[in-house]
């Protein structure tokens, strides 16, 4: 299923309002500029107000004056119940929305007939909005309809199979990858389309016109035989995802899906299926199988849509040797074109609310305008700037002109809802101008939407269409005043428009976002004024690049090279800002969340006012701002108690998946697995204050243990990542092969009896056994390993992290200081690290887990005198194995509990291990029944304390083997002391007795102690 638009909110350059006298003394009109236009003379054309040529939400009006009258709201009021009735009547029941609609139309009339006997304008007006009203549910009820007729929703109810014949509606797009549980879901292109033609098994064919959404997975780029994992992912390299420069059949099917334009027919056998959700405007999902050929064209795409993607396909080629952020930033902000924007691009621009960058709207189609009729604030001089004037262009002309460029922006750009909007405003505006009436944007707004709805109803729940139309009244409304508030307290102009633009676009767009994504961002103000500076170099030398592709390439890759440097400054802007610490936090989601934030609001913005009277205040604020925001460790371990002091482990809070740290040292930790999401494992380090990382285990290739290895690589020096011999899944073993290599970090296999230390800590990998290896001689021909030995890699790697590993714990010598090169571990008893010329080490059949679980690395951690095992994600067998391999292995102070607290556990194992203090790592609400309840029970009635992170969020443990153990949760900041291990006595209330397995207390002593640790 594809994920929802960025939402397209819009935050634009800001021009300067030249009446510096009107601005500050509202009540007396400007004196006359020497450039500036004499008084019309009658008879002649009215000219446009400055402010009706400001297409885009970017364009800010000046201070109102009385000259200027009041604001026209008279659209307002229709305008949004047309939305509102569209929205209500899309799936509404048909016979009371007849009944409501036939009473709103009589209502009307008489309304409206009693307003044209008295000439009273408020009837009017009541009588225009229930007129709108009527007019929007009909539209929405009318394409409502559509979706429920016709045989697509009976076929989809059945999950039945068909040829269909589609015609493509919008670009085809990967869906982002999502992580389920311990696999990622596969890689499919998407995209929404018209059934024009529907033959059932039987041969009987219908003709229909039915908007559906269709979903192909991508097979495997090797041999095609199933869905693709992470490799057709974007590398962080900047590869376009399902682009590949190589690969087999299934590659090329991918690409012959991605390569479909709009208006193309294709005729393709699918399964049909409902939508999700029930109320998408999609009447069915197409479900086409991996295993199908490529899509048979029945026709082609029209000349104009072959054109714009000629033109799009063009830029991207400009583009190709860009770095890798410009290179897949440029093309989404010029066309909103983000095939190339990596999954870790995109989270940085949700986190710092720069997605309306790559929304194309009114920003975009104001800066193309101004070529042709110069700066929108100069509009009433439009024969006297741009390109108009100098080629002898009048008004109406002017404005013709302007209409086929915002048509041609609107094919090139695709009409998403921030689109529509801007092109609708546009073409209004200079209707005004070509019409010589004066108007200003907000009855264009107005009329804008109105339209729009009335075009299609299903705007009207489009969450990208209500924060476009919310950013945009915010400009024209609430940033106009604000901008004059700070203008007069001394702030420039030019920075008091751009200040007040963008904090009132954040203001009324924030509680949508919360609905949306509940969460809150701190960085959106700073960093949308850091990158709008960019935003039209960018755009005016991308758009060049466009329109010279097709005739003279190298210009357009000159352009496009320049149009690198201010993208590439906003990718900059974004992934700083997205790696704060403080960068955003959690709100409730939901409407009640976002009315929540509505109200806190309401409630800042006068108290804001006040601030803004004393400078000693907004000084303050504005520190205590930049403190919440970069959170310095010390002071933020003094305010929120998080990390404890003197923290031995911490288990992050990464959701449904494992991401263990264990501190080595002052900004230094052993870092084992690294969870699903890399922001929650990054904001894990940070609050950690973990910026070196002696090594990185990885204990088995699930996706829900590596998917956020990207996230604590990032800006930390790392020695190693070792990982287990096991790889699979084998895309998930080549993503982390691929990350590492992007960030220079060797790779290493872990190895039974192994043996590190680094500062205080000692750990010993126990788990899985090596296997087996025999010596063959080489050919002429060398394969590169997908993985060195730990020996080998150790011994080659030319430049070691500049935080390195410990040597062997075993040769008593003290570790070496940090910058040290990477030592080798000690290898098994029996294997050297020299090898005779002309021979290679081949892997040959001997023992391996069944599976990635059992072929975890499990280790036994030594720290502060505690003992410490982690079992990744070990199930019964690999358990029994482990225990019958180390018998010894018993009286555990500390233990992550394997497989996230799952049911499958060796009660024996379990028994003989006897922690003090079981960690579980899960997430809140997942469907796997994560921990389960058996296994809790087994842990308390042994007298540990269990916590878990999906209750108790991110868990450290405190203390060591002579002062105590104890373990603190940042959910409430509570900590829960552990009590020392005691030996039972021989009387009645110290007897233990093993029962399934398992070592228990029985008897008063027994209940005694089961009461102490349920209540853990």
């Amino acid at each position: 299923m594809t994920t929802p638009r960025a939402p397209a909110s819009t935050y634009g350059p800001v021009e300067p309002h030249t009446g510096a006298s009107a601005a500050q003394h509202p009540g007396a009109p400007a004196e006359p500029h020497p450039g500036d236009p004499a008084e019309p003379r009658p008879g002649d054309p009215a000219e446009p107000d400055p402010a009706a040529l400001d297409i885009g939400p970017e364009a800010r009006q000046p201070a109102a004056t009385s000259s200027e009258g009041p604001t026209d709201l008279r659209l307002v009021a229709p305008a949004l119940a047309a939305w509102g009735a569209a929205a209500l009547a899309l799936d509404a029941p048909v016979l009371p929305l007849v009944l409501v609609t036939a009473g709103a139309l009589t209502l009307a009339g008489l309304v409206l007939s009693r307003a044209l006997r008295r000439r009273t304008g408020t009837l009017v007006a009541v009588a225009a909005v229930l007129l709108c009203a009527v007019a929007g549910a009909v539209s929405a009820a009318l394409q409502g309809a559509d979706l429920r007729r016709g045989p697509v929703p009976r076929l989809a109810d059945q999950y039945a199979r068909a040829t269909v014949e589609l015609e493509v509606t919008e670009d085809p797009h990967l869906a982002r990858q999502r992580v389920r549980g311990a696999q990622r879901m596969p890689t499919v292109v998407v995209f929404a389309a018209e059934v024009r033609r529907v033959t059932a098994p039987g041969g009987a064919a219908t003709l229909t016109r039915t908007p559906v959404l269709v979903v192909v997975p991508q097979r495997d780029r090797q041999d095609g035989r199933g869905p693709r994992g992470a490799e057709g992912a974007d590398s962080e390299q900047g590869g376009p995802a399902g682009q590949s420069r190589g690969g087999g059949r299934g590659t090329a099917v991918a690409d012959s899906w991605r390569a479909l334009l709009p208006s193309t027919r294709v005729r393709v056998e699918a399964r049909f299926a409902p939508p999700l959700p029930p109320t998408d405007r999609a009447a069915a999902l197409l479900r086409v199988a991996a295993d199908a050929p490529p899509p048979q064209r029945i026709g082609g795409p029209t000349p104009l849509q072959r054109l714009a993607g000629s033109l799009r396909a063009g830029l991207r080629d400009a583009s190709e040797d860009l770095r890798p952020d410009a290179r897949a930033l440029l093309p989404g902000l010029v066309v909103g074109d983000t095939s190339r924007v990596t999954p870790e691009l995109d989270d940085a621009f949700r986190a710092t609310d720069l997605t309306h960058l790559l929304a194309v709207s009114g920003s975009n189609l104001t800066i193309v305008l101004a070529l042709l009729i110069g700066p929108p604030h100069l509009a009433v001089r439009a024969e006297r700037r741009g390109i108009a004037p100098r080629l002898g262009l009048s008004l109406r002309t002017t404005a013709v002109i302007g209409g086929a460029v915002a048509l041609a922006f609107v094919v090139v750009c695709r009409p998403d809802p921030s689109v529509l909007r801007a092109a609708a405003c546009g073409l209004i505006t200079l209707l005004a101008i070509g019409s010589g009436r004066r108007r200003t944007l907000l009855p264009a707004l107005a009329a804008a939407v109105l339209l729009l709805v009335l075009y299609d109803p299903w705007l009207a729940r489009s969450y990208g269409f209500l924060l476009s139309v919310l950013a945009t009244g915010a400009l024209l409304t609430l940033a106009p005043r604000w901008s004059t508030a700070l203008q007069r307290r001394r702030v420039p102009p030019r920075l008091a428009e751009v200040i007040a633009a963008a904090a009132a676009a954040q203001a009324v767009c924030a509680p949508v976002v919360v609905v949306l994504a509940a969460r809150v961002g701190l960085v959106a103000v700073p960093c949308n004024l850091l990158a709008e500076v960019a935003v039209a170099p960018a755009t005016v030398l991308g758009f060049a690049a466009l329109a010279a592709a097709p005739v003279l390439p190298p210009l357009a890759t000159a352009l496009a090279w320049c149009a690198g440097w201010p993208t590439g400054w906003i990718a900059t802007v974004a992934r700083t800002g997205a790696e704060l610490p403080g960068a955003e936090f959690g709100w409730p989601g939901g409407w009640s969340g976002g009315l929540l934030l509505a109200v806190a609001i309401t409630v800042l913005v006068p108290i804001a006012r006040m601030v803004l009277r004393r400078r000693e205040l907004c000084v303050v604020c504005a520190l205590l701002l930049v403190v919440l925001v970069v959170r310095p460790a010390p002071l933020s371990r003094l305010v929120t108690g998080w990390p404890p002091p003197g923290w031995r482990l911490a288990v992050c809070d990464v959701g449904q998946g494992d991401g263990l740290v264990l501190a080595t040292g002052p900004g230094s930790a052993l870092v084992v697995d690294t969870g699903p999401d890399p922001r929650a494992m990054n904001r894990c380090l940070q609050e950690l204050d973990v910026r070196r990382i002696p090594l990185l285990v990885l204990t088995h290739f699930h996706a829900d243990h590596v998917d956020g290895l990207p996230g604590a690589l990032r800006g930390r020096s790392v020695g190693a990542v070792e990982t287990t011999t096991r790889e699979d899944p084998p895309d998930q073993a080549a993503f982390v092969r691929k990350t590492a290599a992007a960030h220079g970090v060797p790779m290493v296999r872990a190895v039974p009896g192994e043996r590190r230390r680094t500062g205080p800590v000692t750990w010993e990998v126990l788990w899985p056994p090596a296997p087996t290896t025999v010596t063959a001689p080489t050919t002429g021909t060398t394969t590169a390993a997908p993985m060195a030995s730990p020996v080998s890699m150790a011994l080659t790697a030319p430049s070691a992290p500049s935080s390195a590993l410990g040597a062997p714990s075993t040769s008593g010598e003290p570790p070496p200081p940090p910058g040290s090169p990477l030592p080798p571990p000690s290898p098994p008893a029996g294997q050297t690290a020299d090898k005779t010329a002309g021979e290679a080490a081949v892997p040959a059949t001997g023992f391996m887990p069944e599976g990635p679980n059992n072929a975890s690395v499990a280790l036994l951690v030594r720290t502060a005198g505690l003992t410490v095992l982690l079992l990744g994600d070990l199930e019964p067998p690999a358990q029994q194995e482990l225990f019958a391999a180390h018998p010894n292995l018993r009286g555990i102070d500390v233990l992550k509990v394997a497989h996230h607290g799952s049911a499958y556990q060796d009660p024996a194992f379990m028994g003989a291990l006897a922690p003090r203090l079981a960690l579980i790592s899960c997430g809140a609400g997942n469907p796997y029944g994560h921990p389960a309840l058996s296994t809790l029970a087994a842990l308390r009635i042994q007298g540990a304390r269990v916590l878990r992170t999906d209750t108790d969020g991110a868990i450290a443990v405190t203390g060591s083997g002579t002062t105590g153990l104890a373990g603190v949760t940042s959910n409430g900041r509570r900590r829960y002391p552990v009590h020392r291990r005691t030996v039972p006595s021989r009387g009645r209330r110290g007897r233990t007795g093993v029962r399934d397995g398992i070592r228990r207390p029985t008897g008063s002593g027994r209940r005694r102690r089961a009461r102490v640790c349920t209540s853990a």
